[in-house]
């Protein structure tokens, strides 16, 4: 199958991994945790339909590499971007220009971009800071579902990961039509 146009930045915590199940030693990483309803699903159909995903995460390193190999799906990422190494979290630029660069993008690939999160504070006013389309998964009440402002209000809301499969498929179609 021939790559999508559309790209995928995906946060972990309640977008991909539950964070209530996670496990953790005395240093605070997270030797395991359960994945959502329909994260690894979701995570596969979107790779097997040819689109880029690449996790773009607050957090450490190991916690990331511990859960996604513990689920089989740590080589499915196009790239992983921790805040741990970027030295700094999100909404912060760096994270998502680390991202972009990880992936041989530019700027001019922004509109191509979709960052899928739990965290309006960070994960949807970061990427609408940049020109990025934003995508709020309010799977969890663990966070706000409410934009404190302006900055935080998505362009796209989806209740479950699988609703990202057809909201992606969109996108892209969206993309090859203003290519052509």
């Amino acid at each position: 199958m021939a790559e999508k146009r559309l790209i995928l930045f995906l946060d972990s915590g309640d977008t991909l991994v539950d964070e209530a199940t996670e496990v953790r030693d005395d240093e605070g990483i997270v030797l395991k945790a359960d994945l959502i309803p329909g994260a690894e699903d979701m995570l596969r159909q979107l790779v097997k339909r040819g689109f880029t995903v690449a996790l773009v995460a607050d957090g450490n390193a190991q916690s990331f590499k511990n859960i996604y190999r513990q689920h089989g799906l740590y080589d499915i990422f196009a790239t992983m971007i921790y805040s741990e190494t970027i030295k700094a979290e999100k909404p912060s630029p760096r994270m998502f220009k680390a991202a972009i660069g990880a992936l041989d993008l530019s700027e001019a690939d922004i509109p191509r971009i979709a960052m899928v999160g739990n965290n309006l504070g960070r994960d949807i006013k970061g990427a609408n800071a940049l020109g990025i389309t934003s995508v709020f998964l309010k799977w969890t009440s663990r966070y706000p579902h409410t934009p404190a402002s302006p900055e935080e209000e998505p362009d796209y809301i989806i209740s479950e990961p699988l609703e990202l499969l057809e909201l992606a498929e969109t996108l892209n179609a969206r993309l090859s039509a203003v290519k052509n």
